[in-house]
């Protein structure tokens, strides 16, 4: 009996003819990143509403965790200079 291999998994993002940036359709198997943009196009497109198909590898992907989410989104209060008491407004300006 032969040892099997799965296929990688990729991730699909399409745009659309009236879209400016690509969203992700979803995911796929393929060999290789030719035959994924192939097998999305058929899967993905299938009343011509794509103008550019984007195929990732699931493995390349980096990614936070919700459980990051407060860490990483969350403003830091030790950055002074995002707050605007920081800066100093000359008084010829007026009130802004």
């Amino acid at each position: 009996m032969t040892d099997k291999k799965e296929w990688p998994l990729w991730e699909v993002f399409i745009r659309s003819q009236h879209g400016l940036a690509h969203r992700h359709v979803g995911s796929l198997h393929a060999p290789d990143a030719e035959m994924a943009i192939m097998n999305a196009r058929d899967v993905y497109t299938r009343r011509n509403e794509g103008v550019s198909i984007w195929v990732v590898k699931a493995s390349d992907i980096a990614a936070s965790s919700p459980g990051e989410k407060g860490p990483l989104f969350d403003p830091a209060n030790s950055k002074v200079y995002r707050h605007p008491t920081f800066y100093e407004i000359p008084e010829e300006l007026g009130h802004m």
